[in-house]
């Protein structure tokens, strides 16, 4: 395997649309989703091992989630684990993480990967990955892996490319935010639109020179603890540091200011996981398209549910017709699915309850 690849396996969100099930105490990267034998995290780890090696793949959380991770990932050692003690979106922790990863290798070349993602192909997976580390490898460009949609999705950010733009991998024109539904079916149509699905790759050097150049603050505050990166040390100026980071993500930060963005349209099956809605979707379905993870069903005159209990759980149902159904210690979730998006309102109308 190639020592100069690495991997950033981002890991710190809470993933409240899929609650009760994912909890900011044990969020939904850590859980079994789909019912395979292996949570999220663990599948993502064993799919980017294929090509990283393991001892370069580092794992950014909250340190809250810090004994989850050594618990689900034991191949794991403390030091590949990048901690964060306050929430910062993505922009902060990528650098943090990048820096550490440059002290260890000035020759680094790395992915910045969501623990949370559903790919089912892969080998090409790893094809496009090859193909991005070995276009990095030779030029300052920011990489992204863009999705090639299947239908005008409003809840994925959008990334434009020129039409003219033959190549395998495209020049980004720029970011587009995620869409009304006219607006999408508009991308959709131009067949010049990628789904953005937050997957990075870019050298060491050439992401902290794009945050040298549009975040110079945040660079400077934490390059004043690059000295006490990867020792003992690192703890505490991360400690009394890290919260005087703005809270702002990789795209505002650097990507849509950044003029070497180039995208790769990805050839690999993609889901982020990030409803149960697109759950249902990579789940198989009985005669009434009906999902169902551990649970023991009987349901008649029902369809398009999804049901999820404990293992072995019996369920019966009558007359229910696209729901999600989600039986989790002493919390019982009966929503429709077409209103799936307010899930994380109503996780905090009743947190606001418990108080």
């Amino acid at each position: 395997m190639n020592k100069n690849l690495y991997a950033i396996l981002m890991a710190g969100g809470v993933g409240s649309r899929f609650w009760p099930v994912s909890t900011s105490d044990f969020p939904k990267q850590f859980h079994d989703m789909l019912g395979t034998g292996e949570t999220l995290i663990q599948k993502t780890f064993a799919r980017l091992s294929q090509l990283i090696p393991k001892e370069n793949i580092l794992i950014l959380t909250n340190e809250g989630y810090k004994d989850l991770v050594l618990q689900q990932l034991p191949q794991v050692n403390e030091q590949q684990l990048v901690l964060e003690p306050a929430m910062r979106n993505t922009a902060p922790c990528i650098l943090y993480a990048t820096l550490k990863i440059k002290k260890m290798n000035p020759n680094a070349l790395m992915v910045v990967a969501p623990s949370d993602h559903w790919i089912e192909d892969e080998v090409q997976f790893i094809n496009n990955l090859r193909h991005a580390f070995e276009f990095c490898e030779f030029n300052d460009s920011l990489m992204t892996l863009g999705i090639i949609p299947t239908f005008p999705n409003t809840g994925y950010g959008y990334i434009e490319y020129d039409k003219l733009d033959t190549r395998p991998i495209k020049k980004v024109k720029r970011f587009r935010e995620k869409p009304d539904y006219a607006t999408a079916k508009e991308f959709i149509n131009s067949r010049n639109f990628l789904w953005n699905a937050g997957i990075f790759v870019w050298s060491a050097k050439a992401i902290e020179k794009a945050f040298v150049d549009f975040q110079p603050k945040m660079h400077q505050l934490f390059m004043q603890g690059y000295e006490s990166y990867n020792t003992p040390a690192e703890t505490t100026f991360i400690a009394e540091n890290y919260e005087k980071a703005e809270n702002i993500s990789i795209d505002y930060a650097v990507m849509e200011s950044a003029k070497n963005v180039y995208v790769l349209p990805a050839t690999f099956d993609w889901n982020d996981l990030g409803t149960w809605g697109s759950l249902y979707d990579k789940l198989d379905k009985d005669s009434n398209q009906n999902a169902v993870v551990n649970a023991n069903l009987f349901i008649e005159n029902g369809s398009n549910n999804i049901i999820r209990t404990n293992p072995g759980k019996k369920v019966v149902i009558d007359g229910l017709d696209d729901f999600i159904v989600v039986d989790k210690d002493d919390v019982l979730l009966i929503y429709p699915k077409k209103k799936e998006q307010d899930i994380k309102q109503i996780v905090q109308k009743v947190n606001a309850c418990k108080k």
